[in-house]
This record gives C-alpha cells, structure tokens and sequence, in this order.
C-alpha cells in the first residue's frame, strides 16, 4: 500500500483528474487510486469527507489533504521530486510557472466547447472566435516554450515538468477534436499522446460505462 491516494473523477471526462495523475505515473511515484464518477446522485456524499468542495483530484498523503489540481502538483514538486516538477534553471522555471498558471485560470471558451472525451473522435468542429483564439494563444505558449527552453527534449522545457502535466488535457482535447496542427505543436500532441500512461489513461477511459450529458456534444 502506498502513503499516497489520488482521488479522482471519471478518466473519460475530469481533465483535472488528469494532470496530477500523469504526473505520479510519469515519475513513477506510487500511488492508490480511488475514482468517484461525477455528477451522480453519490458523488458530493463520496467527496464530502475531502473537504474539496465536492471537487476532484484530491490528494491524501496519509492525514494530510490537498486539493486543487495546481497545488497537488506544488506538493507532489516539493515532498517526491526533490523540486523537479519545476524546471531547475530560474528563468525556465518562472516561465514554466507562469504557462502553468495560465493554464489553470484561462482558455474557459476552449473548455466549454472542447470538453475532454476520451472516447471520441470528432470532426468538422465548429468553434467561436474566441475559442479559436484561446487554441491560437496556448500554440503560441508551446511553441515559446519548446523554442526557449525545450530544444533537447521533447517536453516543454525539455525534461518532463508541471507544465505538460497542466497542458495534457488540451493536447488530448486538440487530437480528439482533429484541430488541424503543425510543426512544434504536432510533435508536441504526439509525444504526449505516446506516453504510455497516457495511454493508460484513454484505454481505461474509453472502458467507463458513464455518460456526463454535459460533456457530450453533437457536431
């Protein structure tokens, strides 16, 4: 039995789920998983213990509770990488941080119109201007990252870090809606896409016999 528990919601569907995660398996941090599908007559009674607003991930490091997707991956960063969730070099890492903070505040358009399903593929999409702009903005963001930080790896800032963990969802998010990419931003999807707990990740997914309405969508 490991010390740490991840509470999750449904692979299918809870990007945040995701994120850290990805990050554990990535870094071959051990850990139980317990996974509380969302939005059921269940789910707020199932969380209410975590003291997360009925949110998910949560992170339970025996007594210790942490939740909040950003503050997991902080506390992961600090207690089992010895800080290297981060970038080591100062202006990488204040980069790093602030893509990863981004990340988590912004992009709502690009959320609401491309929810993560993991047992889909969709085409011929139809997005607002604004979605479209908050894809063309988080392009931008990978391509600075890879051309300033990332050129000998094939991670943001060239080793795995925080900052692909928090993007993950949208590489899954821009492959299974086929938003056409190219050069930088291809190569990125398709190394996040290969990793195999991504992998895991989907397979297990696509098996989830949970339908969330919401995060379905007809085009």
């Amino acid at each position: 039995m490991s010390n740490l528990t991840l509470i999750i919601g449904n692979k299918n569907y809870s990007s945040w789920s995701l994120r850290p995660w990805v990050l554990m398996k990535q870094n071959n941090i051990p850990f139980d998983e317990i996974r509380v599908p969302l939005f059921t007559e269940t789910t707020n009674n199932e969380l209410a213990e975590y003291n997360s607003d009925s949110k998910v991930p949560v992170l339970k490091d025996g007594d210790l509770v942490i939740w909040d997707t950003l503050a997991i991956l902080e506390y992961l960063s600090e207690q089992y990488l010895d800080h290297a969730g981060w970038p080591r070099e100062v202006h990488a890492r204040a980069i790093a941080r602030s893509v990863s903070a981004e990340m988590h505040s912004s992009f709502s358009n690009l959320r609401n119109e491309l929810p993560m399903n993991c047992r889909k593929q969709f085409f011929d999409i139809v997005l607002s201007d604004d979605a479209k702009i908050e894809i063309e903005r988080v392009l931008s963001l990978w391509r600075q990252c890879r051309s300033n930080f990332g050129k000998k790896g094939e991670w943001l800032f060239g080793d795995y870090s925080i900052a692909d963990a928090m993007f993950a969802p949208i590489a899954l998010r821009l492959h299974g809606y086929n938003i056409q990419l190219v050069g930088i931003e291809s190569e990125y999807v398709n190394s996040v896409l290969n990793q195999p707990c991504i992998m895991e990740w989907i397979e297990t997914g696509k098996l989830e016999k949970e339908i969330i309405l919401e995060d379905e969508i007809d085009v």
